[in-house]
């Protein structure tokens, strides 16, 4: 197990978000939480607080989930640029960090940034002569 690990941990050293690789980061972290089986965490917020009168595998259920929110939250500040990190350093939970990402760099962004990519492109092409 330790070798998967190793493996999964080398995925979010090699493939930490900078903005325009959104998409790609999010693919790869799904893998590493995925392969913790706290996906779930980028998507529900945890419940606030535990439920009041609630039975041993009800509470022992909060927990649980407040530890893999937690994880979740690391491993993504952990697969960040440090001025992203700083960003997003006092972020409550995984989902509100994915949620925040997702309007910052989501998929409506896409356009913006290829436009951005053939602009930038076009205008090396042309100075290069190529």
């Amino acid at each position: 197990m330790s070798s998967i690990h190793n493996l999964l941990s080398t995925i979010l050293d090699k493939h930490v978000l900078a903005g325009p690789n959104y998409l790609d980061w999010l693919r790869n972290v799904k893998i590493v939480l995925n392969s913790e089986r706290i996906a779930y965490s980028l998507e529900n917020s945890p419940p606030v607080e535990a439920p009041t009168r609630c039975s041993h595998v009800e509470l022992q259920a909060y927990k649980d989930w407040c530890d893999h929110d937690l994880k979740g939250k690391c491993y993504v500040m952990y697969s960040m640029s440090d001025e992203l990190h700083r960003c997003f350093e006092d972020a409550k939970n995984a989902a509100d960090i994915h949620l925040h990402l997702n309007k910052l760099f989501g998929e409506q962004t896409r356009p913006l940034r290829h436009r951005h990519c053939k602009r930038n492109c076009k205008g090396y092409l042309d100075q290069n002569g190529s």
